[in-house]
């Protein structure tokens, strides 16, 4: 399969008003390789939510009455097997809840596919925040959203699943800067090799090098790799280079050179490591880098203290 970038199926897309099992679609939000979002409204008590349709534009097509069709037969086996795990992975997402996940509220089949129906909540996307601001978020915002946000992550892998695709437009930012992770369309069990999944969007810039390659060994430290680009994506105000291009050549420089000064050393230091292009060398758990982000450096705590104190901290007795 074709590791590219596949075209949006937006134009295959249900038209507003359309009813599905219990909502009624009001706007298409966006969509990838395997699945188009919408924003709907539940007939019965008229609450907002968010539906994800599995719809893998490569492998089905939609026909007039709004079924969706495998392509042909060969793509019939693949289109299946993705639609049941598409169906077990909203199954296990609706059991986890935390502040920091979107909630899943219902989960069904329809129009030959299946859907993720999702509680929408106010606020902005972590990408228009990026592209408004022209990057530079100050570090007390990253160091207000990330730690939830991991947060939410470490129990996403506690439960035996990755999510795959993080990446700024799939943070959304409440009121108050309270992170909510998005988008669970790509999430897969772990460990496993590529070859054993459906297939990967790939997202250039955050997704790491072993999600592009066929026998790539995915786990929670693909995970950290997307968070750490996410986290320098708010800082330069751009996507980082792919990781294929950093593992032919790296060129990027460390956020530790690039953002000295600038940034708590270690907030740059938790980029760097999370955004090592050899899986091996990160963080292989959410709460090392959590703990690398929320420690400040023996350089940050001298600062951060008080004359007086940094005095009574180089004496013998002052540090018992």
């Amino acid at each position: 399969m074709s590791h590219e970038p596949v075209m949006k199926p937006i134009d295959q897309a249900l038209p507003p008003h359309t009813r599905v099992d219990r909502y009624r679609i009001e706007s298409t939000l966006g969509g990838g390789g395997f699945g188009i979002v919408y924003l709907a409204r539940d007939r019965a008590n008229g609450t907002r939510v968010i539906i994800k349709e599995y719809m893998p534009g490569k492998l089905a097509h939609r026909e007039a009455n709004h079924q969706v069709r495998p392509s042909g037969e060969a793509e019939a086996r693949r289109f299946n097997h993705g639609r049941t795990l598409f169906l077990q992975e909203a199954s296990a997402l609706a059991k986890l809840k935390h502040p920091n996940i979107v909630h899943v509220v219902n989960f069904f089949r329809a129009n030959g596919t299946v859907y993720m129906a999702m509680e929408f909540q106010a606020g902005s996307n972590l990408q228009l925040y990026i592209r408004r601001r022209g990057g530079f978020l100050s570090a007390r915002f990253l160091q207000t959203v990330f730690p939830p946000l991991l947060d939410g992550l470490r129990i996403i892998h506690g439960s035996d699943l990755l999510h795959l695709d993080i990446k700024p437009s799939n943070v959304h930012i409440r009121p108050g800067g309270q992170p909510l992770l998005l988008d669970f369309g790509a999430v897969h069990g772990f460990p496993k090799s590529r070859q054993d999944q459906l297939g990967q969007v790939i997202s250039p810039g955050f997704s790491p090098i072993e999600q592009y390659e066929p026998n790539g060994y995915v786990g929670p430290w693909s995970d950290i790799y997307a968070i750490g680009a996410t986290m320098r994506a708010c800082i330069e105000g751009h996507p980082p280079p792919s990781a294929r291009e950093r593992h032919e050549r790296d060129t990027m420089r460390s956020a530790m050179v690039a953002f000295r000064k600038l940034y708590p050393e270690s907030l740059l230091r938790a980029i760097d490591w999370a955004m090592e292009v050899d899986p091996t060398l990160r963080p292989q758990r959410v709460d090392e880098l959590l703990a690398a982000l929320t420690k400040p450096s023996a350089d940050e705590q001298s600062e951060s203290s008080s004359p007086l104190e940094r005095l009574v901290g180089s004496l013998p007795w002052g540090k018992g």
